[in-house]
């Protein structure tokens, strides 16, 4: 093993690990699907008249209606079979028996510094107790669905600036999370501004890992997920796009959303439809993570082994689940540089082969270890047997 560094390698033990591939979303009858084999992929903010499009993408979830829900807008969305969280309004409670609505959706970002009624400024954050207030009003309205809270970017980096007064502030965030029973937030590495984020896809893994320490089951985590420039035109490749997703998922985010307006070099909320390429990977993305998706809601294993990483600047992060009588590995490079890294196995996995799924690999467990070259921020996906 020379020239190999031991990483501090730690699974990933986190807030309702322990429970059943069921559990996620017992607790809400009317709530996302219950079936094991079901992983929740949204998209933000969309026109019910492409809910088609973005369900041959393998996206099964809309999150937000644009001024709604409308019964136009839940009328449409029943007919495409597509389901919705949204906002809680009248025309939503009227509608709650439905099943298309899987969840209410609350204010966006009440964290970040709001804009002053006078409409010059900002002013500051929501103060998390009237979040959670407001949150308590929802579920008494209707009980039988979760409340999706989605933060932003403070979540994640320390660095973000929109939170006026409170921002450097995480602290807050434990108060936050008392407001909502999905937890989500967005931060879009590869479109920010800023160059302390610009390219640290590390930060999709980071917030999840932050929140996750936060809640308490049956609360659960989502991720944002960036598909186009936004507002700098910076567009993610489908490369970025999959790492994101896999940090995502690696450090235990139980659904994701897809982000799919574009400011530049014009303004479009179908940004996603309109490039063949992005499309294309996201919708491939989907497939595989719709294949693994009882195993992604698969009770964890706590115990698993190590890595080394030749690189000592190299981090790679790790998920190892138990799905039915087979042992999965989930990992991630968490940074831009490259490493042979290899994987020690505990004798009590009892493993012969890693089989990287999706690339058509078969590895040798040999002396209770296996060798893998990781490039930056690339995800490998083994099956142990």
């Amino acid at each position: 093993m020379k020239g190999f560094l031991l990483l501090a390698f730690m699974v990933l033990v986190l807030p309702g690990a322990a429970l059943s591939q069921e559990s996620f979303y017992r607790s809400w009858d009317m709530g996302p699907s219950h079936d094991p084999s079901y992983y929740p992929i949204g998209v933000w903010l969309q026109d019910p008249r492409d809910a088609s499009a973005y369900k041959a993408a393998g996206i099964n979830l809309y999150v937000g209606l644009w001024e709604g829900p409308t019964l136009e807008q839940l009328q449409a969305l029943k007919l495409s079979g597509m389901r919705v969280i949204c906002p809680q309004n009248e025309t939503g409670l009227e509608y709650r028996k439905e099943g298309i609505i899987a969840g209410w959706l609350h204010r966006d970002e009440p964290d970040n510094a709001q804009p002053r009624r006078s409409g010059f400024g900002y002013g500051s954050p929501i103060p998390p107790a009237q979040v959670e207030e407001e949150y308590l009003a929802m579920k008494k309205a209707d009980p039988s669905r979760p409340v999706l809270l989605n933060l932003g970017q403070g979540a994640a980096w320390d660095g973000w600036w929109g939170r006026g007064s409170r921002s450097g502030h995480f602290e807050d965030y434990a108060e936050y999370v008392k407001g909502g029973d999905i937890i989500s937030f967005d931060i879009y590495p590869v479109a920010h501004s800023s160059e302390k984020v610009a390219g640290k896809l590390e930060l999709i893994g980071q917030g999840v890992e932050r929140l996750s320490r936060l809640i308490r089951p049956p609360q659960v985590v989502w991720s944002f997920i960036e598909c186009t420039g936004v507002k700098t035109g910076n567009k993610p490749t489908p490369e970025q796009i999959r790492s994101e997703v896999w940090m995502a998922l690696v450090h235990g985010a139980r659904g994701i959303v897809y982000f799919a307006h574009e400011w530049k070099p014009a303004f479009s909320s179908r940004a996603l439809l309109k490039d063949t390429a992005t499309y294309r990977e996201v919708t491939r993305i989907n497939q595989q993570v719709h294949e693994l998706a009882a195993v992604l809601n698969s009770p964890e294993v706590g115990h698993w082994g190590s890595a080394l990483a030749e690189n000592p600047k190299v981090h790679v992060a790790a998920r190892v689940v138990k799905h039915q009588e087979g042992i999965y590995l989930l990992s991630i490079s968490t940074g831009p540089e490259s490493s042979r890294v290899r994987f020690l196995i505990d004798p009590e996995v009892a493993a012969t082969q890693a089989e990287e799924l999706w690339e058509n690999r078969q590895i040798a467990i040999q002396a209770g270890a296996f060798e893998d070259q990781f490039t930056g921020y690339q995800p490998h996906i083994y099956r142990l047997k």
